[in-house]
């Protein structure tokens, strides 16, 4: 019969695509990896993957029996959450996911005070894209996720969190002919810089760039936001930056203007997401409410708190 630690190794070969690196990502040598998967293989009667030189491919089969094997590995996790979390959900550990673009830049505010206030809570954080954070929720590897994330399916609970704008920043040197207050209308024209199509913060600059009439640049795309502020500072465009970034990070603004548009909806949306069924979720709600009430608290400068 196959174990679930067996399933764990299918799940996590699939998702690194080599047997060497599913091996450091779940800390066990390659020979102990093949020894389970091959044993897996025989209870199934099926092979799972196709060894290549470069790559470890799954079969056709190994396609269909994935998504059974990631449901099954769900449920073990919900049982074993509910076993540990009977009698108090603050005297746990849950695993955190947040967007590369605003963790950095949230959770100092944040953390402290949340260790205060549950001495008992653990999270691991991982920073991803936001459309990896909404699949590994969906799969069970992260409990928690707060990002600008729309369009969840109904087994997600989406809360709102808090609204951030989106700040224009441009070189010094750049003479784009602004005066006085700025409007979506004066960027018509302009070349503008984004981040690349696994972004949310992507998504929201194509329709800004769409309403205003400006150009958006396809040859030169930022893998971070500190990527895209030195595009900026090198004269290669304007862009739009969230403003915890600002906040935490522009120390020296003789280098770039960074300033607010008026009108149109230039902000992104952070929410809460977690499971609708987790065992947890009345935990969830109180831990959202904290959260909420630190941003309000200490962040009500720079973002505005919703819900």
């Amino acid at each position: 019969m196959a174990s679930l630690r067996q399933l764990e190794y299918f799940v996590a070969i699939s998702e690194a695509g080599s047997l060497r690196q599913a091996a450091q990502r779940l800390g066990v040598t390659q020979p102990t990896l093949t020894v389970q998967l091959r044993a897996l293989e025989d209870v199934l009667g099926v092979v799972l993957f196709e060894r290549t030189r470069n790559a470890t491919l799954l079969t056709p089969a190994g396609r269909n029996l994935l998504p059974e094997a990631q449901a099954l590995l769900a449920q073990w996790r919900n049982l074993v959450e509910s076993a540990h979390l009977s009698s108090d959900h603050s005297h746990s550990t849950y695993r955190l996911g947040v967007p590369q673009t605003l963790g950095p830049y949230l959770l100092p505010s944040l953390l402290p005070t949340l260790h205060k206030r549950f001495s008992q809570l653990r999270l691991h954080v991982r920073e991803e894209v936001p459309d990896m954070l909404l699949r590994g929720l969906e799969e069970g590897h992260f409990d928690l996720v707060i990002g600008p994330i729309a369009g969840v399916p109904e087994t997600i609970v989406r809360e709102p969190l808090f609204r951030e704008p989106l700040l224009l920043a441009s070189p010094v040197e750049m003479d784009v002919g602004f005066k006085g207050d700025l409007n979506e209308s004066d960027l018509s024209g302009l070349e503008v810089l984004a981040m690349d199509e696994r972004h949310t913060l992507r998504r929201e600059v194509e329709r800004i760039c769409e309403r205003a009439g400006a150009r958006l640049n396809s040859d030169y795309e930022g893998t971070s936001l500190d990527t895209l502020r030195q595009m900026v500072v090198m004269g290669m465009g304007l862009a739009f930056l969230p403003a915890l970034y600002v906040r935490s990070e522009i120390h020296r603004p003789e280098e770039l203007r960074v300033r607010p548009l008026r009108g149109g909806r230039l902000f992104r949306e952070h929410a809460f997401l977690y499971r609708r069924h987790a065992p947890s979720r009345s935990f969830y709600q109180e831990l959202r409410a904290e959260i909420r009430a630190v941003i309000a608290r200490d962040l009500g400068d720079t973002v505005t708190p919703m819900g």
